[in-house]
């Protein structure tokens, strides 16, 4: 087991080499001049030819690729981004002050692509062709068969356009006057809703979850559509499985044969699949952020790219594939938590 994970830690990073070098080769195709925009703080800067020759020779920007790179790889090191246009503030300070926003959307949304999109799923498989199975079945399609931009759009129109119950943002008017204004509500952990209950502050925390239903609803909704069909196949696969069929024939009682002998085969492709996808809501909330304009990473990705702020985009993009990496590492690792086959290979 801890040969496994060394294995897995000692090519974390030279998969991240491999991936700055990908963003690099994307990053140089600018010309020096596109590349000088990202460090630079006032635009008019560049109407000056001096000041513009040498601010390229500042940051390397005329050097040959593979010094180039080296170089770049050092700024990205020392976390030195650049300049977000856009944000009107350095890149990680960008990041910084947006991800906690991002991150308290997407942990509200996996409680119920895991809970429910596994166990919906076992719930189909153990119920195979009948009734609840078809239900199940016609309700995931739907929810796969959406994209996310028509889901979101039809939430925000019903709870927020007919109903007015669910509004777009963060937080309203009066709570943002209290949470960012107010010397008496402390952010503990840039989480609203729980830095909310940290201050003893329930009107808050009921503001702040009022908006973030309908964004989760949008985000979870679709994901856990698709791990239900991915927990339903692996698990009717695995009850045809000859050590499941030996299990019943001995009495075993169907409880046990379900989620003792059964459920725990089942769920390894299944880990994969909702590893992958958790990371990947960190990327998909561009789409769910905009629509309900929530100042996460997602809506300032958004911003960027329409303002062809190429800083912003590339260090979202890296931000991106990092978080990438790591949830595949930590996928593999609960791989071989759970089948011990993994560990002896």
């Amino acid at each position: 087991m801890l040969a496994y994970i060394i294995r897995r830690f000692l090519l974390l990073p030279i998969i991240i080499l491999g991936v700055t070098f990908l963003i690099f080769c994307v990053f140089s195709l600018l010309s020096p001049m596109e590349r000088l925009a990202t460090y630079i703080h006032d635009p008019s800067t560049l109407k000056n030819p001096q000041s513009v020759e040498r601010l390229i020779n500042k940051y390397h920007l005329d050097d040959p690729f593979p010094l180039g790179y080296i170089n770049w790889l050092k700024r990205i090191v020392r976390l030195d981004l650049g300049w977000s246009q856009t944000a009107n503030q350095s890149v990680w300070d960008a990041i910084c002050q947006r991800f906690p926003a991002t991150l308290e959307l997407v942990l509200y949304s996996i409680i119920p692509v895991i809970l429910v999109g596994i166990w919906l799923g076992v719930i189909s498989a153990v119920h195979h062709n009948d009734m609840l199975d078809q239900t199940i079945r016609v309700t995931a399609i739907i929810g796969w068969s959406l994209p996310t931009f028509v889901f979101g759009l039809l939430v925000l129109f019903i709870f927020y356009g007919i109903l007015d119950w669910l509004p777009p943002g963060r937080l309203s008017s009066w709570a943002q006057d209290i949470v960012y204004a107010s010397s008496n509500f402390h952010s503990y952990t840039h989480l609203i809703t729980i830095d909310a209950l940290l201050n003893g502050n329930i009107s808050i925390f009921l503001d702040a979850l009022r908006h973030l239903i309908a964004p989760i609803i949008t985000l979870s909704y679709i994901s856990w559509a698709f791990l239900l069909r991915i927990t339903r196949s692996s698990m009717l696969d695995t009850l045809r499985k000859d050590y499941v069929r030996t299990a019943r024939s001995k009495g075993v009682d169907e409880h046990t044969v379900i989620h003792l002998h059964a459920k725990r085969n089942a769920l390894i492709p299944v880990i994969t699949v909702a590893g992958m996808m958790i990371i990947g809501m960190l990327g998909g909330v561009m789409i769910t952020e905009t629509i309900f304009t929530y100042p996460g990473l997602g809506f300032w990705a958004a911003t960027a790219a329409q303002q062809l702020d190429s800083g912003s985009v590339i260090s979202f993009a890296l931000l991106f594939a990092t978080l990438m990496i790591v949830g595949n590492l930590i996928v593999d690792i609960s791989y071989a938590l759970i089948d011990p086959r993994v560990r002896l290979e």
